[in-house]
């Protein structure tokens, strides 16, 4: 099995034939290079591999990150070793132009395919489907693009040339009314009513996975009709699923589910997102409304009456992370998507969140916070809010990021919860006041994905939440997580076994589970080298790297649990002594956009 983290081929020096495969291209293709950029940040991450020291098997998904580990080859490959700054500025004046005035569609998908496999951003089948599903859409987006060559440059670059973050300048409004003084909540009275929540992400449904397949073909996801037959030495895809750059089969989230009942009952289910597999290279709309209605008919078969509260990954859509603003109509908006997910949903959501789903308007975007503003002044529904949402605050936007993490401080009184999935692992992020950066005030959880990608066993989590009676906080008390473990799993004769791999406050020793204590487990990890691959173990559910982490993957990997504010290493400053803080940030890179 390929090591997480590592692409074959990479680094390997070009041929006289493919260096004058360079030239043969020719100036215009200049002007289609951001088509090559945007194939290379939107495919999935094993095409463009990149791990902290292993840090993570679901590589980090931040545009910045992916473009750092692509500007090699593309300085290479168009001899920008030397370029400079006001000489990127002038050719990124001159592609804006060039594409504003020339060529067609069609025209500009076959620059962009010669480029993806010139840069060997994918396999030439994979690169040909992807320009053809995201060529439409990235003309109409560059060509109103607000996107300057300044900011382009400092993403080229680096800051010295320009910024990147094209909405730095942007910053939320707070009410003016004054911020209570903090509470924070304190563990409820034994004997108390308990609230019990089942927490699916990521399920990442693959309906063409084909046992016996190989696991690690040359395609960014493998397990699949098309990857072909392993090698004669090595085994195929197992029944249940593979510890590889693979998606799940139907029979394994059904499985799944069917075997809910030891961790049950439930009193609700929180759904984050990701249903459709990582094929994002040829998805259609009618793939991904069929993952979409499939897997919620199989959670309302098994989960009956139970109460589900969804909400929407970045994989629902396609061209993936694809969701434009409200004001694009017609064809190219995303109302397909929400209307069908209002039409599946309808049974579990109240017309206001139906509204919202359909229609999405700037001006309802801001629900969120007026709701948690109405709950602090009531006084007697303090501490009730939970949030729930697919990809992490820590790995998005800067100012996105920056901006929830003042809403967090702000409302921490209001605040009980916040549940998050995307990384497939399984980790958190603690919150701090903003003036001193020291007192926890929240902490988001991070829930495990039930699919195995990469290399993971399928799982889930269950949260234990204060109940409901008069005065509940509904504060997170404790969580467990259960997996499949797909050794067993895939024996000849075996059945699957979904069982229990751990529960948070006995494994790491906590005396609850409040912000403080989550902070304090972290830097107990950096004294407890054996603590730390206790947490090591379960992070990926219960099948780790075979590689070692040893103390720069051991740091990285504590600084992201600190980390709920993207780009902002003072989060880190107390964990890494200040003499080694640089070679830690060189190394952690956490990703800026969504």
């Amino acid at each position: 099995m390929p090591r997480p983290g590592v692409s074959p081929g990479q680094g390997r020096p070009k041929s006289g034939r493919e260096r004058a495969s360079d030239r043969s291209l020719g100036a215009p293709c200049l002007s289609f290079l951001w088509l090559a950029l945007a194939l290379a940040l939107a495919l999935p991450d094993s095409l463009v591999l990149w791990s902290p020291v292993e840090a993570h098997p679901l590589p980090a998904q931040g545009h910045p990150a992916k473009f750092i580990r692509i500007a090699p080859q593309l300085r290479e490959a168009f001899g920008w070793w030397n370029l400079t700054c006001p000489t990127c500025k002038g050719l990124f004046t001159a592609i804006d132009f060039g594409l504003r005035t020339q060529g067609s569609v069609a025209w500009v998908g076959s620059v962009a395919i010669k480029l993806c496999i010139l840069l060997k951003i994918a396999p030439p089948a994979v690169c040909q489907s992807a320009v053809h599903l995201f060529e439409d859409d990235m003309v109409e987006v560059w060509t109103h693009s607000v996107l300057s060559p300044s900011e382009a440059c400092g993403l080229l670059l680096g800051s010295s040339c320009g910024h990147w973050d094209i909405f730095s300048s942007w910053n939320i409004s707070l009410p003016a009314v004054p911020k209570p003084p903090p509470q924070p909540p304190k563990p409820p009275a034994p004997g108390t009513p308990v609230s019990r929540v089942l927490f699916l992400t990521d399920l990442h449904w693959d309906h063409d996975y084909l046992e016996g397949t190989d696991p690690n073909c040359e395609n960014p996801l493998c397990c699949r009709q098309d990857s072909g037959p392993p090698p004669a030495s090595q085994p195929g895809a197992g029944y249940w699923g593979e510890y590889s750059k693979c998606d799940l089969p139907l029979r394994t989230l059904e499985s799944l589910l069917a075997g809910l009942g030891p961790a049950g009952p439930f009193d609700m289910v929180y759904w984050t997102g990701d249903i459709p597999a990582h094929n994002v290279w040829q998805q259609s709309r009618q793939d991904q409304l069929r993952a979409l209605t499939t897997i919620t008919a199989l959670v309302k078969k098994f989960l009956g009456p139970v109460p589900v509260y969804p909400a929407v990954g970045n994989h629902e859509s396609t061209p993936v992370n694809g969701f434009p603003p409200p004001f694009i109509k017609g064809n190219q908006s995303s109302q397909w998507l929400y209307e069908a997910m209002a039409k599946a949903w309808e049974p579990w959501l109240p017309a206001e969140a139906l509204y919202t789903l359909r229609y999405l308007r700037p001006t309802e975007t801001q629900g969120g916070r007026r709701k948690m503003h109405e709950s602090e002044g009531s006084g007697e529904l303090a501490l009730c809010v939970h949030i729930i949402g697919h990809i992490p605050p820590g790995h998005c936007l800067k100012s996105w990021s920056w901006n929830y993490y003042r809403i967090v401080e702000r409302y921490e009184n209001t605040l009980a919860g916040q549940f998050f999935g995307h990384t497939h692992v399984d980790e958190f992020e603690v919150f701090y006041d903003e003036e001193t950066l020291s007192r926890p005030l929240s902490v988001a959880f991070l829930a495990p994905s039930a699919t195995t990608y990469i290399g993971l066993n399928p799982g889930y989590r269950v949260y234990q939440i204060d109940g409901n009676y008069s005065g509940s906080s509904h504060v997170v008390l404790d969580h467990e997580t259960y997996i499949l473990n797909l050794t067993e799993a895939n024996e000849p004769g075996a059945t699957p076994h979904w069982h229990l791999l751990y529960r948070a406050r006995e494994t790491y020793g906590l005396p609850n589970a409040l912000p403080t204590a989550w902070h304090d487990l972290v830097y107990r990890m950096r004294r407890d080298t054996q603590l730390f691959q206790t947490f090591w173990f379960p992070y990926h559910k219960g099948h780790p790297p075979s590689e070692p982490c040893g103390t720069p993957c051991r740091l990285t990997t504590l600084c992201a649990q600190l980390s709920a504010r993207a780009d902002s290493p003072a989060l880190c400053r107390h964990l890494v002594p200040d003499a080694s803080l640089p070679d830690v940030q060189g190394l952690w890179s956490r990703p800026l956009l969504c």
